[in-house]
C-alpha cells in the first residue's frame, strides 16, 4: 500500500498494492499547480528552474527550450539532491520552483512527484510537455542552454 503525503508525494509501505498507471499519474498530480505552456517563460524570468528530461532523440527532433537545463531522467534525483555527492552545480534549492518538462507531460509528472519526495516541495511539470509548448507557438532553439550529465 502507498500512503499519500502532502504535495503529491508518497511513502511506500511494506506491502505493495497494484495500481494502474492512470491511478499513479492522477495521484502524482493531485494538489499540484501544473504549469501551462504560456506561463513558462515568465516563471523562468522569475527564477524557476526548468529541467528537460526528454531523451536526446526527442530534443534533437523538436528543439530545446530556451533557458532549460537538460538532465537525463536516469540521474535526475542524484543531480538535484543537496545531499548527493553527484549534485549539479547551481542546482535548485528545496524552496525553489522546479518545472520538469518531457515530451507530452506524462513522465514529467512522475519525475516531479519524485522530486517532491526529495523535498523540492514546489516541483511541478509542464502541462502537455514540449509538444503543447511548441503548439502554443513558443520559442525553441537548436542547442541546449545547459546540459548536465
Amino acid at each position: 500500500m502507498t500512503e499519500q503525503v502532502p504535495g503529491g508525494g508518497r511513502r511506500r509501505a511494506a506491502a505493495a498494492s497494484a495500481h494502474s498507471i492512470d491511478e499513479i499519474l492522477e495521484a502524482s498530480r493531485r494538489g499540484v499547480d501544473r504549469i501551462a505552456p504560456h506561463r513558462l517563460l515568465a516563471l523562468m524570468e522569475q527564477g524557476a528552474h526548468v529541467l528537460d528530461i526528454r531523451p536526446a532523440a526527442f530534443r534533437e527532433a523538436e528543439g530545446h527550450l530556451p533557458g532549460a537545463t537538460v538532465i537525463e531522467r536516469l540521474v535526475l534525483e542524484w543531480r538535484l539532491d543537496p545531499g548527493s555527492a553527484e549534485r549539479m552545480d547551481d542546482g535548485p534549492e528545496h524552496d525553489d520552483l522546479v518545472v520538469v518538462v518531457c515530451t507530452e507531460g506524462f513522465y514529467s509528472s512522475l519525475a516531479a512527484r519524485d522530486l517532491r519526495d526529495l523535498g523540492f516541495h514546489r516541483a511541478t511539470d509542464l502541462i502537455g510537455g514540449v509538444r503543447a509548448y511548441r503548439a502554443a507557438g513558443l520559442p525553441v532553439q537548436v542547442e541546449a542552454t545547459r546540459s548536465v550529465s
